[in-house]
Order: C-alpha cells, then structure tokens, then sequence
C-alpha cells in the first residue's frame, strides 16, 4: 500500500474511532492487519480467472461465503411488483398519487409535501443525515430511498410499517413530520374540484379520505423501480458491463467481505434487522431501532438491513445518516465497533448484543476499492423527472 493511502485510512479509523466513541463506551477491534496485495500480474491472471467463474448465469457462480442459519437467496434482476388485492393500480390512480406525492397540501403546514424527503432527483431520498419535518424539527433517522418500496417487506429502519399504505399514513400523521390529519386532509382536497373528480373516477367517491389518499400514494410507490445498472446489464450477459475492479468487488462481495449474509437476493437484502453496533446506547444519541416495535430486549440497536440497489446515489448511509460509503466500509473491515457495559450498566437486560455476522475481514486497500467500485455498479442512471402539474382553486 502506497504512504498516502496508509496515512489516509490511519487517519480515517482515527476520525471514526473518535465519532462513535462519543459520550459512548467502545471497543473497536484493533485494526486488522490487511492481507498481502496482489502483484500486477497476480492481479491479471486473477482478474481473468473470475471472468471465467462469472461467464455464465447467477446460478452458476461460486458459492457465497455465509454463515450455516443464512437462507440467502442468489443476486439477480429486479422482479416485477405485484399489486396487493386490496390495492390494484389502474393509470388513473398512480397518476393521481403521482399528484399527492408532490402536493403540499397533504402536510399540516401546507409545506411539505412526501417529494420534500423523497426527491427523485436525489433518487427518492434527500441527501441529509437526517429529515427536517414540520416546523423545521430535525428528524432522527435518515430518509431511505423509495425506489423498489414495492418490493420490501417492511417500512421504516425499525419496521414498524407493513405496507406502503401503512407507511404513508404513518408519515402523513406523524406531528413531528408531515403533521397532519384525516380531517385535514379531507378539507384541504375537497377544496378542490380536480381532485374531487379524480376521486370519483378512480375510487368511485368525490371526498378525498385518508384511506384512499394512501392508496394512491402506494399505487404510485410502486411504479418507482430501477434495472438499468451496469450490474443488471452483466446479469444480462453483458461481460463487458463490469469494469476489472468492479467485478472483483462483486466476488469479493460474495465471498471475503461476507456481505452476502444480509445482503442477497435481487435487492440486496435479506428484510431482517441486526444490531450491527451503531446503537450509540447510553449516549444522547441512542436509538433502540427495532425494540421500539417489538419491545423484544434482543432486538434493541436492530435495524433493517438496507437494500444496496442504486446505493452510490443515496448517500449519506446508515440509519443515523452520519457515514460516507468509503467509512462503512472501512467500519466493517474493522468488525464495527463493540460496546462494552459501564459499572452502571452490568445488569442492564437491554445492553445490546452485536450481530456474530460481524467479523473483521482483513480487506487491503485494493480490496476496499473494488468492493466501492461494484457497490457503484448497482447505481441507476441519472434522469430528470418533471413533477406533475398540481389542482389550483
């Protein structure tokens, strides 16, 4: 590893070290010894040999390196969204939620709308650590991205949502986010005629309810899927779609970086919540994550494993929104960061446990970089998407 490169990520662990263990009791491993590098031309032959071993279709690659209790399910293309029976999409009713997505009208404040924390021009996220919801108040979790919402099993880091439309009221009603009502929302669209008469056309009722006011968001929600990586164009059969660093990231993603054991599947995600050890427990900026809902002492820090789908594009990352993608991988390289109980907290019963898939993985420098290069491999192209003209008086 060149000087500057060593001095770089000496300085970067320092910094980390230094952000998580604030007000907090940690133990982060001592910074693994990175395995040897690879010679120019060790890194040919290699580099050849794995496009041989991925020639051919997903069912065909070397077998991911997980633990035994793992069902993970191989990488593949994204599948299409099936509609729940009580919530079928017509044209009429995902434009109609298109509407709504952008409207401000939804909100208590008539400022905000859900595109004010989903911006498609941000790939459905907002870009912030962090949310500002009604009367500016900072939120405490990062925004994910909506794209493939259709997809996933549940909603929010802590999955308390089951459903779009449950997510979408949970949003709506929330006084520190959108702040809003039924009733406010009912007064606010009854006002208006072409909202009236999309109501009837598409729910057979001429007065916006909540109940179908989410409808139509999630209808909407789930036209909002990707597929045109360069990751779905090799998946494709497209050899040439992965650049040499890009498909040793994807073998290393499979194998040596372990991510495999929350990270499968078409999306990237196994939908389950571990504490991986960025609780911030017993600080000010604790957040139970999971226990929240479950109120289950196993799964205090827990939270839902992210899809890595167009991840390059939604940064800033985890739920905290504190790290950039170089960080979280030079985090799980050093095994994350262990709490160690205090005098005060030897008899805690809710002291998180961290996840046993979280081991130090002993990646070089030129390991990290291409397992950076293939997560960017799973970036959808940038385009422009104009917002709907929205119902005036």
């Amino acid at each position: 590893m060149c000087p500057n490169n060593q001095l770089r990520l000496s300085m970067l662990y320092m910094v980390l070290l230094l952000l998580i263990s604030l007000e907090s009791t940690v133990v982060l491993a001592k910074r693994p010894e990175p395995r040897a590098s690879m010679s120019s031309d060790e890194r040919s032959d290699y580099i050849t040999e794995l496009r041989q071993l991925y020639s051919g279709p997903p069912s065909s690659w070397p077998a991911p390196h997980v633990e035994e209790d793992v069902s993970w399910r191989e990488l593949g293309q994204i599948p299409e969204v099936a509609d729940p029976c009580e919530n079928p999409r017509t044209v009429e009713k995902i434009e109609l939620g298109r509407k709504l997505f952008f409207d401000p009208r939804l909100s208590g404040s008539g400022q905000l709308a859900c595109a004010s924390c989903h911006e498609p021009d941000l790939f459905w996220s907002d870009g912030r650590a962090v949310s500002f919801g009604h009367n500016r108040t900072q939120l405490t979790r990062n925004a994910p991205s909506l794209l493939h919402g259709g997809l996933r099993d549940s909603f929010f880091w802590d999955g308390r949502a089951e459903s779009l439309e449950a997510q979408a009221e949970a949003v709506l009603t929330n006084p520190d986010e959108m702040h809003s009502s039924a009733e406010k929302i009912t007064q606010n669209l009854s006002s208006l005629p072409d909202y009236t008469e999309q109501f009837e056309k598409v729910f057979g009722i001429g007065t916006p309810t909540m109940e179908k006011v989410k409808q139509a968001l999630a209808a909407f929600e789930r036209t909002l899927v990707g597929g045109q990586s360069h990751f779905d164009q090799f998946l494709k059969g497209r050899s040439e779609a992965l650049t040499d660093s890009e498909l040793a990231g994807l073998h290393l993603f499979r194998t040596d970086a372990r991510c495999m054991n929350c990270h499968h599947g078409p999306l990237l995600t196994d939908d389950q919540f571990h504490h991986i050890g960025l609780s911030n427990y017993g600080t000010r900026f604790e957040d139970l994550g999971r226990y929240k809902v479950t109120k289950d002492p196993k799964d205090v820090g827990a939270f839902r494993t992210p899809s890595l789908r167009n991840v390059g594009r939604t940064a800033p990352y985890m739920h905290s929104g504190m790290f950039t993608l170089e960080e979280v991988l030079t985090l799980y390289n050093a095994g994350m960061p262990s709490l160690r109980r205090r005098r005060d907290q030897q008899e805690d019963p809710l002291f998180p446990t961290k996840s046993s898939r979280i081991k130090p993985l002993h990646l070089n420098e030129q390991d990290l970089q291409d397992l950076e290069a293939f997560l960017h491999s799973l970036s959808e192209p940038q385009h422009r998407i104009e917002p709907p003209p929205l119902p005036t008086f």
